[in-house]
């Protein structure tokens, strides 16, 4: 499915009241990993209070330990760190990646924007080698951004 497409589907899932933003983030997370095929986990991870790290929220995948993360570490942890997004082609060729699971090939973070501060960012892992593209890079930020209204 072209990701334009899914933006519709991912704005009526922000704008739906009657679910609490877990519910919503989860429903965002199951949308994208049924409807892309590269997207094989889909997460949230949000700054944990006033920690440096980051905390796992609503998710679609397999099950992860990778539930805290410090700043710093991993894709997750710098992106915490630089407010950049940032992808990953290759995991393998990563220095500091934590790896989830060995099938995961490539990953996607991109930060989430509340009142100018990163507050946390959607997560991908993907099972196929190089699968993102600026396409993803763009759809992702639009998520990002519908999220941070029902954060703020």
């Amino acid at each position: 499915m072209n990701l334009e497409q899914l933006k519709p589907q991912i704005t009526t899932i922000i704008i739906n009241n009657n679910h609490t933003v877990d519910e919503r983030l989860l429903s965002i997370c199951e949308v994208l990993e049924s409807h892309v095929p590269h997207y094989n986990w889909v997460g949230f991870y949000f700054r944990n209070g006033t920690k440096e790290e980051l905390k796992l929220g609503p998710y679609v995948g397999a099950p992860t330990d990778h539930t805290i993360i410090p700043f710093g570490k991993g894709i997750c942890g710098q992106v915490a760190v630089s407010n950049q997004n940032f992808v990953v082609p290759d995991v393998s060729a990563q220095d500091n990646y934590i790896a989830c699971s060995i099938t995961v090939k490539a990953e996607i973070v991109i930060p989430i924007f509340v009142k100018g501060e990163n507050i946390g960012q959607i997560d991908i892992d993907s099972n196929t080698p190089d699968p993102f593209t600026e396409a993803d890079e763009r759809f992702l930020e639009f998520v990002c951004a519908q999220v941070a209204t029902i954060l703020e």
